[in-house]
Order: structure tokens, then sequence, then C-alpha cells
């Protein structure tokens, strides 16, 4: 007599049901990505953006809750739309802002050299101090560096030493507002229209995901995807605060 068994397949949990997730810079490339992933968990996203018109077209793609067009880099802005969101909230993505390039070091003044290292750290301390009040216990603040930068070049100037600052500086914030979770996603080259609009052509861009695909390691370019599953890895993984995780596909270990 045999015995036969049949394997019933077990259902997987949505990891993010009866949560908020707030994207800042949530109308395309990274942000809105991870969006999309959040929603595919059940999360409810609020979206931020500069550009209304984006705005509401990436608000209907993911069925936002609600969305705020402005400049996350005004502090007065930051503060008024977190005193309106209503709490609590889980979980806060800031994907900007972006690497300023800028003229040789020796070129800067002293203006030009506070915004460039002001810049990347100002936003997400500014977020930090707003949202934390907002945020549950075990919740978490995502922000974005790079990993390209890393590398000395004259044509990096000062984005190096900005980008250097935000690991011990999410790593600082980790401890001042635990149990609320802080990490940070340096990510190098990612295939967005952020990225594609440092190329003069499309000829350019082409020809840069091409040397990506033959020289990194994972042998293909990485896609605004890739950071989406990460950021919503940190946001459901409670044992992970203070980090830096890079998302290059090695990109910082071969020459490029």
């Amino acid at each position: 007599m045999t015995t036969e068994m049949t394997a019933t397949p077990t259902r997987r949990e949505p990891e993010l049901l009866g949560q908020t997730v707030v994207v800042i810079g949530g109308s395309a490339g990274i942000g809105l990505e991870t969006a999309r992933r959040a929603r595919a968990e059940r999360a409810d996203v609020v979206l931020v953006a500069r550009n209304p018109e984006r705005l509401e077209e990436a608000a209907r793609d993911v069925e936002a809750r609600s969305t705020a067009a402005f400049d996350a880099t005004d502090p007065g802005a930051l503060k008024r739309f977190f005193e309106d969101l209503p709490d609590p909230i889980d979980h806060v993505m800031v994907t900007g802002p972006g690497p300023r390039y800028g003229p040789p070091l020796l070129e800067m003044d002293s203006d030009e050299v506070r915004r460039a290292l002001s810049d990347h750290v100002m936003l997400p301390l500014e977020v930090a101090r707003n949202a934390a009040g907002k945020m549950r216990p075990g919740g978490t603040l995502i922000f974005m560096g790079g990993t390209t930068t890393r590398r000395i070049s004259r044509e990096l100037g000062i984005i190096a030493a900005a980008t250097a600052a935000l690991p011990p500086f999410a790593a600082a914030l980790a401890l001042e507002l635990a149990p609320v979770r802080v990490n940070l996603i340096a990510a190098g080259f990612v295939d967005t229209p952020l990225a594609a609009s440092f190329f003069p052509g499309t000829e350019d861009l082409d020809k840069r995901r091409e040397e990506l695909r033959a020289t990194l390691p994972i042998q293909r370019v990485v896609g605004p995807a890739d950071v989406a599953a990460l950021a919503v890895h940190l946001m459901t993984n409670t044992a992970i605060t203070g980090a830096t995780y890079d998302i290059d596909g090695g990109q910082q270990f071969v020459a490029s």
C-alpha cells in the first residue's frame, strides 16, 4: 500500500500589510519602483515629489493613499508636510538629492562647498527630525548614498567627501532615533531617468550600459527594481539598523 502525499502550497502573507510607507522622490526611478514594491506587499503609500504632473501619474500607477508636491529641500515645506501627515507612519524612504557635480575643488567658493556638503546631510537630517515623532517603533528611515564616488578623481571633486559623510551620519541617527531604525543604501550606476540626464545623448548612455555589462561581475546593469527590493527588505527586517548596504553590481571593485 502506498500513501501519496500532496504538498499544500503555503500562502505568504504580505510583509507590509497595514503599514504606511512615505517615499520622498517617489514620482520616478528608484522612488517609484520602491512604491510599487511596497504596494505589492500591501502597504499604503504616500508619494512626495516636486513635479505635480509626474507625481499625479505615479500616484495612479501605485494607487497612492495621498501625494504632496513640493521641494523637499525646503525645510519649511518639509516640516508642514509631516505636521499635516496623519500618523502613525512606518517607513520613510528618501531618494534624493542626487549628486551635485561642480567645478574642481580649488575653483569652488565657500558657499558652493557648503551647499555640496550640506545637501547630502541636511535633507536626511530634516526628514529625521520631522518624521521621528510620527513613526512606529521598529519603523525605518532609508536614505540614498553612492558607491562610485568613493573613488577619488578630479572629475568627482567634492562629491566623494559629501558621500563619505553619510554612513556615519546614518549610524549616529540610528542610535539617536532607536527604536526607529535608520539605514543607508549606497548605489552605483542605476539605470534611471536621473542617471540618463548626466549623459549628453542616447548613444553615450547606451555606451555606458554596454561598458557595465562587459565589466560588472553580475554582467548586467543595476536597475531601480534592484534597489527597491533592497529598500523593502530593510523595511521588513527589523534586525537591521545603522547599516550601509552597497548595491552596484560590484562596480567599485572593477575598473570602470
